[in-house]
């Protein structure tokens, strides 16, 4: 009896905790991909589920009737109403809206201090790139700005230079004029504004999310966006426990294992990590080797509902060596994977230029809700950059001589052994020798950021802060390889400091782990060694308001930037000022304000506008006249102000159900810049004394103007098939007369100057037409294929100031050569299955599939050529 009452309790029981079954799919709006891993949760109860790979999920629910929540890191929570019928109910596809926002399952990443698009009711124009195709399309042996190249306006080019020395332009702006920011945080070089891929190679392994603002974009900081504003935002501590494991493998014995583990929130505690190394025999190019590592740890900490800290540091120590431009000439005779710099030493691959850095950096963030509608936003921040790049040292005539006719590759084992016949006391100098030294770019970066929120209505919302940086950069050169000698002598740079004889007798390692810590002293610096000291304080605040359908924002920031140069050799004297000592300090002055407004229409349909004015600060680089040898900094006439840029963009967005639709139009001028022509070696034969020397050129108000439109569209036509389209058309152009100034390169002496009219010139670097098609359609469950096709044209090389002078004095616009349009064509597929409970996913890249071979860039000194097909292939486990 006992037995029977048991049973039937059992099956009461199961009655009333199990009434049926709902099932669904679970699918992200914006990239249609499924949500592998979605929560789906029974409201009022702790039934819940997790979905598939495939975005399926099965919940056993506990009612006839009611209501399911939906939740998913980086998207919006939604709930949805079910009913069963004969005990089920199938809810079809649910599409979750993502929200850059959204960051409640992790444990903090600073979010009053990231500036995102969905952070503002008042649209600009915008892309966003989830972690699941910065995971699919932007790991391995591919730079990571190539995430980027499938949004309109972005253009990636210089990959077959090495590992990470890609260059980025956005609506033909090139990096140094785009802000790249990292949890909120700029990361542009605070003395030339440079981005060096290399640094941030690990990025693809921790971004979460990449959001690339063209144009004005929606940051509050007083930064140097004037192409647009690239943010890039982290993993953090998460909330949910669980990891991965991954190999990866691919073209030229590339290799690479990575492994991450997030604890979870436990009690008040999360902790995340991850670790990862990489190498591979070159990355295209002959003599382009690299290795590196990857890490990253995050702690969080939630106190109570009113506090968030989160804790990181991450790193991406490597070195890679490097290939340059050179001419067509040089590509024919030896091939398109040519590289002039590398060779073979003792039967190994040897190279003249390695880059190789180490830049940790971590931040503690801290979030504060105030109330209900305050919230107090910080960030404390450092980076300490350590390392650089090698080069020859010595004349051409002990290089040059070892050259392999057949490939132009350089023979160190004959090269090591003239210099040990032309020195047999073993002490080279620069005419008897030629060896590898290093120059190093070392860094100390503190900053502090800080942002009110508060939203006195539903209506209005405002914001204030401030940001601060403090940076002092070091650079000097030290010896690398003697190749086969014991010193080398010279005082190059230091003249009565030194002797004439002077001998530097210690090396130092091309090695990110080594450069941390091993590094030169002063007695062992040579060529220059000087400090670079920005101090930079801004404010920034911004009122928006908005209604249903309507909404208008206005935004302001002032900033002061204070640079200083303290040398520790004489380097070269200009105007009486030599390079010894603390220079004076200049203070310079900025400001943006920038506005917009947006109105929808529809549910679906939203028009804007945005208009902005920046007077952004010149970078330290360009205050002194040379700043590697001298603290003499121009002045009068010759005085660098600040730059000035005007923007004003359109918009009209449209998204309602399965089509979204985004059309730009834009109109930026940028002015008061100031330009060097760069080195221009000297002709002795000439009958002009001007051109006898070796001499370099100088602009002080160049002004460009970039004009054109955009648009971006995304179609799915089922659950299994989606299609985009992106397109780009620019005029992008030189525009009035700018001063000139040719100086002598050793003595700055004025050779001559006047104004030319640079009306007309192309802007080069960058195509100003390109178009994109892409698409993912999956054939199986668990199996999916996706393509993206992208067009190039209107493709200018560099503009070369020697070029645009002769031709302004000759009553003649000059334009820079017109490279060859391209095609390329990115292919990949996923596999993801379950095997004995354990989730797996298969992927493969081939990057150019068709092969093609095609120029996508001309510097100062040649063409580079783009990859040809390379590929990678990976298996990864999710525990």
């Amino acid at each position: 009896m006992k037995k029977q009452l048991l049973f039937l309790f059992l099956i009461v029981s199961s009655l009333g905790f199990s009434q049926g079954v709902v099932t669904g799919t679970v699918m992200a709006g914006d990239i249609d991909e499924p949500l592998a891993g979605a929560n789906i949760v029974e409201k009022g109860t702790t039934n819940g589920a997790i979905a598939d790979f495939d975005g399926n999920f099965t919940l056993n629910v506990s009612s006839n009737s009611g209501v399911i929540e939906i939740s998913y890191l980086g998207f919006l929570k939604t709930t949805k109403l079910f009913s069963l019928s004969n005990g089920t109910a199938n809810l079809g596809t649910i599409t979750l809206a993502s929200d850059a926002d959204a960051l409640d399952e992790v444990v903090i990443v600073g979010r009053g201090i990231i500036d995102l698009a969905a952070d503002r009711a008042t649209p600009i124009a915008v892309s966003s790139i989830t972690a699941a195709e910065i995971q699919s399309k932007a790991v391995g042996n591919v730079e990571f700005p190539e995430v980027m190249k499938n949004t309109p306006s972005v253009y990636v080019s210089n990959q077959a230079g090495g590992f990470g020395d890609s260059q980025m332009f956005l609506r033909g702006f090139d990096q140094t004029n785009t802000a790249f920011l990292l949890n909120g945080q700029p990361i542009n070089g605070m003395e030339d504004g440079r981005m060096y891929w290399s640094n941030w190679s690990g990025m693809s392994d921790v971004a979460n999310a990449v959001q690339v603002q063209r144009g004005l974009g929606s940051s509050k900081l007083a930064i140097s966006s004037v192409g647009g504003t690239v943010n890039i935002i982290s993993k953090a501590a998460g909330r949910t426990q669980g990891g991965f494991v991954r190999l990866m493998t691919g073209n030229d014995s590339y290799m690479k294992g990575s492994f991450s583990y997030d604890t979870g929130l436990q009690g008040k505690w999360a902790f995340s990590f991850l670790l990862d190394h990489w190498q591979g025999h070159k990355k295209w190019a002959n003599g382009t080797a690299g290795q590196g590592q990857n890490y990253f740890i995050g702690i969080g900490f939630v106190p109570n509902d009113e506090h968030s800290l989160n804790f990181l540091i991450t790193g991406a120590p490597q070195w890679h060596d490097q290939n340059f431009s050179v001419g067509l000439d040089d590509y024919e005779q030896y091939g398109l994977r040519h590289n002039n710099n590398s060779g073979f030493l003792d039967g190994e691959r040897y190279t003249f230029r390695r880059n190789y850095y180490h830049k940790p950096i971590a931040n503690l963030n801290w979030d504060w809700n105030i109330s209900e509608n305050t919230n107090l936003s910080s960030v404390l921040y450092a980076s300490w950059g350590r390392g650089g790049g090698t080069g020859p040292i010595g004349s051409s005539g002990n290089i040059n001589p070892f050259r392999n006719e057949s490939n132009n590759e350089i023979d160190f084992d004959a090269l090591v052994a003239n210099n040990i016949a032309n020195n047999p006391d073993g002490i080279g100098t620069f005419g008897s020798a030629a060896m590898r030294r290093m120059s190093v770019n070392n860094h100390n970066w503190y900053g502090f950021l800080t942002n009110l929120e508060f939203n006195p209505t539903d209506n209005w919302s405002m914001n204030v802060g401030a940001d601060t940086r403090l940076y002092k950069g070091t650079h000097f050169r030290q010896m690398n390889d003697f190749l086969g000698l014991n010193a080398y002598a010279d005082n190059f740079g230091y003249g009565d400091q030194r002797p004439s004889d002077y001998q530097l007798t210690e090396t130092f390692e091309a090695n990110p782990w080594a450069s941390l810590f091993s590094f030169a002293d002063e007695d062992q610096r040579f060529a220059y060694d000087y400090s670079e000291n920005i101090n930079y304080i801004g404010g920034f605040g911004q009122v928006e308001y908005k209604t249903d359908n309507f909404s208008a924002f206005v935004q302001g920031a002032v900033s002061t930037q204070s640079y200083q140069r303290e040398g520790r050799a004489e380097g070269t004297e200009i105007e009486g000022v030599n390079g010894l000592g603390k220079s004076e300090k200049v203070n310079k002055f900025g400001y943006n304000v920038k506005g917009g407004l947006g109105y929808s229409f529809t549910e679906s349909s939203t028009i804007f506008a945005n208009a902005g004015q920046y007077s952004r600060q010149p970078y330290l680089d360009n205050i002194f006249d040379d700043v590697r040898n001298s603290n003499y900094i121009l002045e009068g006439d010759n005085e660098v102000d600040n730059e000035e840029i005007t923007g004003v963009e359109a918009g009209y967005r449209y998204k309602g159900g399965n089509l979204s639709i985004d059309v730009n139009l834009y109109h930026t001028t940028w002015g008061n810049r100031f330009v060097s022509g760069g080195f221009i070696p000297g002709d002795p034969d000439s009958t002009n004394p001007v051109e006898q020397v070796d001499r370099y050129q100088r602009f002080t108000d160049v002004t460009q103007v970039h004009i054109g439109g955009e648009f971006e569209a995304k179609y799915r036509l089922s659950n299994k098939f989606m299609f985009r389209t992106i397109g780009s058309i620019g005029n992008w152009k030189y525009d009035g007369r700018t001063p000139y100034q040719t100086r002598d390169s050793e003595t700055n002496e004025l050779l001559e100057e006047g104004s030319v009219d640079l009306k007309g010139t192309k802007v080069g670097n960058a195509p100003q037409s390109s178009f994109g098609f892409g698409f993912k359609y999956e054939i199986l469950n668990g199996l999916s294929v996706d393509a993206d096709y992208n067009i190039y044209s209107n493709l200018y090389g560099f503009v070369n100031a020697r070029d645009v002078i002769e031709a302004s004095q000759m009553g003649e616009t000059f334009q820079s050569e017109r490279l060859s349009p391209y095609t390329l064509l990115d292919a990949g597929i996923t596999y993801k299955f379950d095997f004995g409970g354990n989730n797996f996913t298969i992927r493969g890249n081939v990057y150019n599939l068709a092969n093609d071979i095609y120029l996508n860039q001309k510097d100062s000194f040649g063409y580079y050529y783009g990859n040809g097909r390379t590929w990678n292939a990976s298996v990864r486990y999710d525990f």
